[in-house]
């Protein structure tokens, strides 16, 4: 496995964001994360990425992460965030050779990495292009481009934590993003994503969590967790789930 967390809880205030939390993330997987909003999926992963301290046990490959350098694990743990603040007039471009600080590359070589994963999120057309001028869902794009250049050189299976990453994106580039996350866990990779999307999550996911108020309520394949009695207990909303008639995973009919 790349990530084992156990019995981590975070509390800010009197809200109970997680509580005694336990879960492995393998290689080779995509866990998708599912809850209503605010039940803890966002705080997870900052958990996971380090931005928050986890009283819990946190370990990566085995290691816990105390034992880790920060320029070390950025080498193989990314995270595409749900927001971005930057601000500065960069260039596309320049945006996701930023990805590159992580790495020991010649900058030319950063600049043949960054032209690749701006073609894998489809946006090498936008390379010249000013980061601020993008809609949102272009700079989700970038943003992932940059994490993929980021961990372009992981000296071991890559961990890769996507938070509401098709928030901002229409219907073609949800299912190209999540494809893509899926083809990563293919090669190796553990991917973690946080969506709403109850159908989205059904299609692409290997492993699901799905989280209410800081707890995790079931945990499993799309068809074991995406089930009517799941999804009215903690979305509050009665649904119907029938399997896809050609490729038979769950479909959510509300």
């Amino acid at each position: 496995m790349s990530v084992e967390i156990k019995n981590a809880s975070l509390t800010l205030g009197d809200k109970v964001l997680l509580e005694d939390f336990s879960a492995n993330f393998k290689t080779g997987e995509l866990t998708i994360i599912l809850g209503p909003n605010g039940t803890g999926k966002s705080s997870l992963l900052k958990l996971i990425s380090r931005e928050w301290k986890c009283n819990g046990q946190l370990s990566f490959y085995g290691k816990p992460s105390e034992e880790w350098k920060p320029a070390d694990l950025a080498q193989s743990v990314g995270i595409l965030p749900q927001y971005s603040s930057l601000t500065f007039a960069f260039t596309v471009r320049e945006v996701v050779e930023l990805g590159g600080l992580a790495l020991s590359a010649s900058q030319a070589e950063v600049s043949d990495i960054a032209t690749q994963k701006m073609q894998t999120t489809d946006v090498v057309h936008l390379a010249d292009r000013l980061y601020p001028s993008l809609s949102g869902g272009e700079k989700q794009r970038v943003h992932l481009a940059r994490v993929l250049t980021q961990l372009s050189k992981s000296p071991r299976e890559p961990v890769l934590m996507l938070d509401e990453p098709t928030s901002a994106l229409d219907i073609g580039h949800q299912h190209k993003t999540l494809q893509l996350a899926k083809d990563l866990a293919k090669k190796g990779s553990a991917v973690i994503a946080v969506i709403h999307d109850l159908n989205l999550a059904a299609q692409y996911a290997d492993h699901i969590i799905m989280l209410n108020k800081g707890y995790i309520v079931a945990e499993g394949s799309p068809k074991s967790v995406i089930t009517p009695r799941n999804i009215e207990d903690v979305y509050g909303w009665p649904v119907e789930v029938i399997p896809h008639p050609v490729n038979d995973y769950p479909v959510i009919l509300a």
